[in-house]
């Protein structure tokens, strides 16, 4: 066993391009095994936002170990030589981004948006650490797979944090009618009630306040379609 895994290890010694796409993928596949426990749990941060960040820490990882090896090779520094650690300032890069990332973060009623907009911003950081050190081979085939987790799961809506939060605000006039139509409405647009607050104001009229997610935009014609078809809502606002 022990002679196997040195033989791997010797492969990988030779294609240390590829040695580093599988640490990477792999770290990949195991923030989408977390992030679909997420998503399944209707959490925020879902199999998107995980494939990011541990694809991220990943690249972060093995920039720390093998970025810089030509400093330490060609100009003569040696590990633990006062002052010669070439990656200190790039470990406060990871620091600093974090409070720029978690700027975009911000609570919606009971939702919380921007998270894998923070993700991305710390995974870019990574990537242009990686350029810094030189290794664009690595850097690029971090950047497609990003591009491609984000790609897929906004064209096929997987995980909680490919839908978008919005809120609904609806005042009608109270008919057995106009809530079917909410109801068969709701199914057509892809909508997902995540709270919601009804005030009754008189004379049969309601208020809502909804708190949902979306499967797509809700486009403006619409919603004036809607309206026009059922003159028992007074405002609708998306």
């Amino acid at each position: 066993m022990e002679q196997y895994i040195q033989e791997i290890q010797a492969f990988f010694g030779q294609y240390p391009l590829l040695a580093y796409l599988v640490r990477i993928l792999a770290a990949t596949l195991c923030g989408a095994l977390v992030g679909l426990e997420r998503t399944k749990r209707s959490k925020e941060a879902g199999i998107r936002t995980h494939c990011i960040i541990a694809c991220a820490a990943a690249l972060i990882m093995i920039i720390s170990k093998y970025g810089f090896a030509d400093l330490l090779g060609e100009m003569g520094y040696q590990a633990g030589t006062r002052g010669a650690d070439p990656s200190r300032i790039a470990a406060q890069v990871i620091t600093g981004i974090s409070f720029l990332g978690a700027g975009v973060i911000f609570k919606n009623g009971n939702t919380v948006k921007g998270l894998t907009t923070a993700a991305g911003i710390w995974a870019m950081a990574a990537v242009g650490m990686a350029c810094g050190a030189g290794m664009y081979s690595v850097a690029f085939l971090v950047t497609f797979l990003i591009l491609a987790v984000q790609l897929i799961m906004h064209k096929f809506n997987v995980g909680n944090d490919a839908y978008s939060n919005s809120e609904i605000r609806i005042t009608l006039v109270d008919t057995p009618e106009i809530r079917q139509a909410l109801k068969e409405k709701q199914k057509e647009w892809g909508i997902t009630v995540i709270s919601s607050r009804v005030t009754a104001c008189g004379d049969n009229t309601l208020n809502m306040i909804l708190q949902v997610r979306l499967k797509h935009t809700i486009p403006f014609s619409e919603a004036v379609k809607f309206m026009d078809e059922h003159p028992e809502i007074k405002s609708l606002s998306v």
